[in-house]
Order: structure tokens, then C-alpha cells, then sequence
């Protein structure tokens, strides 16, 4: 079976709105979070959702010129694999952190989906700087987001 461009464009978009979605519906700004101390160079709660919109869009996009510029058929199958890894480990965070309310676990596992996604760069640059690029203010992000995490961990521990 052969993948159109279209068809690339439409799977990207949908699993990137699938991740989006699942994660959004893990994420619990309610009482138990509005209770947390915060590091005052926090952005305030309507920038994420800016940002994470810019990201998946971007993400998306990598997946398709990933897609698209890469020939061989294992090292396509490699990426997707590596796209729903990271898709995952970026689900898992919300749990632990939002729904599970374990900032600890939250702080650890990032670790995880932060190599998930330089691996992801590391192997999509091979054949695709374009889509490798687009990733880079994804790892950016979650640079920022582990720091993050690991302050509210500070700030409020243990859990």
C-alpha cells in the first residue's frame, strides 16, 4: 500500500490532535493545581495552550515532511515508531503530573520524553533537516517544562 501525500498530511494532523486531545483531557487546572506554589517566572496559564497549539502543529508537520523525505521504507517505520513514543511519553506526563498529582513522577519521566524526542531529532535529520528543525522548539519547550517541573517539585514537595 502506498501513502500519499495527502494521506501523510492527514495521519500526521490526526495523530498530532490525538495526542492533544488526550493529553488536554488529563489536564486538571482545579483546586489541587491552583493550590501549588508556583516559581515566578511561570508563564501564566493561557500561554500554554498558545504554545502547545504551536508545537503539535509543528510536530505534525515534522511528521510529514519526515514522512515524505525519507525513502526507505524501515527508516520511515522507525519514525513513527519514535513519534508514537513521544506522543505516549507525552501523554504519561500529564497523568502523572495533572491527574495522578505526582509532580515527582512527572519530573522523572520527562527525562524520558525529553531523550524520546532527541532521539526523534537525532534520527529525522538524517533524511529530513526540515523535519528535524521543526522540533527543535518542541525539545526547547520541554526543556523549559522540566525546569518547571522540577521547581514545583521544589516548591511544594514531597508528594
Amino acid at each position: 500500500m502506498t501513502t500519499t501525500r495527502w494521506d501523510a498530511v492527514l495521519i500526521a494532523a490526526v495523530a498530532a490532535v490525538a495526542v492533544a486531545a488526550v493529553g488536554s483531557t488529563l489536564t486538571d487546572l482545579g483546586p489541587w493545581y491552583q493550590n501549588l506554589k508556583q516559581p515566578s517566572w511561570r508563564l501564566p496559564d493561557p500561554a500554554f495552550g498558545a504554545v502547545w497549539t504551536a508545537i503539535f502543529s509543528m510536530a505534525a508537520m515534522s511528521g510529514f515532511y519526515a514522512w515524505i523525505d525519507t525513502p526507505d521504507a524501515k527508516r520511515r517505520q522507525l519514525i513513527v515508531g519514535l513519534f508514537a513514543l513521544n506522543g505516549f511519553l507525552n501523554v504519561l506526563w500529564s497523568l502523572l503530573f495533572f491527574k495522578l498529582q505526582r509532580p515527582d513522577l512527572a519530573l522523572i519521566e520527562v527525562g524520558g520524553l525529553w531523550l524520546s524526542l532527541a532521539l526523534l531529532i537525532g534520527v529525522t535529520q538524517r533524511t529530513s533537516k526540515r523535519a528535524a528543525a521543526l522540533l527543535v522548539p518542541y525539545i526547547i519547550w520541554i526543556s523549559v517544562a522540566a525546569a518547571l517541573n522540577a521547581e514545583v517539585v521544589r516548591l511544594n514537595g514531597p508528594f
